[in-house]
C-alpha cells in the first residue's frame, strides 16, 4: 500500500523560517542593531556619561514609572470593561464596544489636544479639578492620563476573547458546590484569564515606554520634572547629537527587552502551570 504525503499551502519548515527569519532582520534586527552601533561611537565614559545625566535619569524614572502605573491601571480597569461587554446585555453596548478602539485610530496629537484642552485648568475637567488643588496638564499627572488613554484598548482587546471562550457551566458547577462569587473568581476565571491580562499589560506598557505625540502636548516638557524620554532624545537629534541620542535609545531599549522578557516569562510560568493543574 503507497503513503502519500499531504501538501500544504504554506512552504515548508526551512522555508518558511527562513522567510521570518528574514522578514525580522529587515524589519526589526538591522534597525536596532543600527542604533547600538551608532551609540558605539562614543567610549564608555562618554556613553556612561550622557546616560546618567540627572536630567536623563529623571526622564527614566518619569517614562517608565508613568508607563507602568498606566498598564496597570489600564490592566485593572480593562478587565473590568472586558467582562462587563462580555457578561452583559444592555442598551449602548456596541457603541461603547467601538469607542474601545477609538485611541488605535485617532492620531496622537490629536489625543493629546483633545486631553489638554479637557484637564487644562479653563478645560471641562480641569476648571473643577484645580480649585480642589488637583492640576492634571502640564504635570507628570497628564502623561499618565495620556498613556492610560492609549493603552486601554490593548488589555481590553487581549482579554475580551478569552472570556467570551470561558464555559460559564464551570462557574455554575462550582456555585452549586458551595463556592461564592470571590472563589470562582480567583480559581476559575482568573487563572484562565491571567496569560491574556498579561499579555494585555506588556502590551500597553510597550506602547506607553515610546508614546509621544499624545504626551507632548499635555506635559509641560520641564526637564527635571514632566520630560519624557523619548521628547529628550528628540531634542538631541535636533542638536544633531546622533551619538548621544542614540546612547539614551539603547538604554531605554535593553531595560523595556528585560522588563517585557520578565513579563512573557511570567506568562509562560502561568501557562505552564495551569497545564499542569
Amino acid at each position: 500500500m503507497s503513503t502519500f504525503k499531504q501538501h500544504s499551502v504554506l512552504p515548508g519548515f526551512n522555508l518558511a523560517l527562513g522567510f521570518t527569519l528574514l522578514y525580522l532582520s529587515l524589519i526589526v534586527l538591522i534597525p536596532l542593531s543600527a542604533a547600538f552601533f551608532r551609540a558605539a561611537e562614543l567610549t564608555w565614559t562618554e556613553f556612561w556619561t550622557v546616560v546618567t545625566t540627572p536630567r536623563v535619569l529623571a526622564s527614566y524614572r518619569l517614562t517608565f514609572g508613568a508607563s507602568f502605573a498606566a498598564a496597570l491601571t489600564n490592566a485593572l480597569f480593562g478587565l473590568l470593561i472586558a467582562w462587563v461587554l462580555v457578561r452583559y446585555q444592555f442598551t449602548g453596548k456596541r457603541l461603547i464596544d467601538a469607542l474601545i478602539d477609538l485611541p488605535f485610530a485617532l492620531p496622537t496629537a490629536v489625543a493629546g489636544i483633545a486631553l489638554t484642552a479637557l484637564y487644562a485648568g479653563n478645560g471641562w475637567i480641569g476648571q473643577f479639578l484645580e480649585p480642589l488643588g488637583i492640576k492634571v496638564a502640564f504635570t507628570p499627572v497628564g502623561i499618565y492620563v495620556a498613556l492610560t488613554f492609549i493603552g486601554l484598548p490593548f488589555v481590553v482587546r487581549t482579554v475580551q476573547p478569552v472570556l467570551e471562550d470561558i464555559e460559564t457551566e464551570l462557574e455554575e458547577a462550582a456555585a452549586m458546590l458551595g463556592a461564592n462569587r470571590l472563589q470562582i473568581f480567583l480559581r476559575i476565571i482568573f487563572p484562565a484569564i491571567f496569560p491574556a491580562l498579561m499579555t494585555g499589560f506588556a502590551l500597553a506598557f510597550a506602547r506607553a515606554i515610546g508614546e509621544y505625540g499624545s504626551v507632548i502636548f499635555i506635559a509641560g516638557n520641564m526637564p527635571m520634572v514632566s520630560e519624557i524620554t523619548p521628547l529628550l532624545i528628540i531634542t538631541k537629534l535636533e542638536q544633531y547629537d546622533y551619538a548621544g541620542a542614540t546612547a539614551i535609545a539603547v538604554v531605554m531599549l535593553v531595560i523595556s527587552f528585560i522588563l517585557l522578557l520578565i513579563i512573557n516569562l511570567l506568562q509562560w510560568w502561568s501557562r505552564h502551570r495551569n497545564a499542569l493543574a
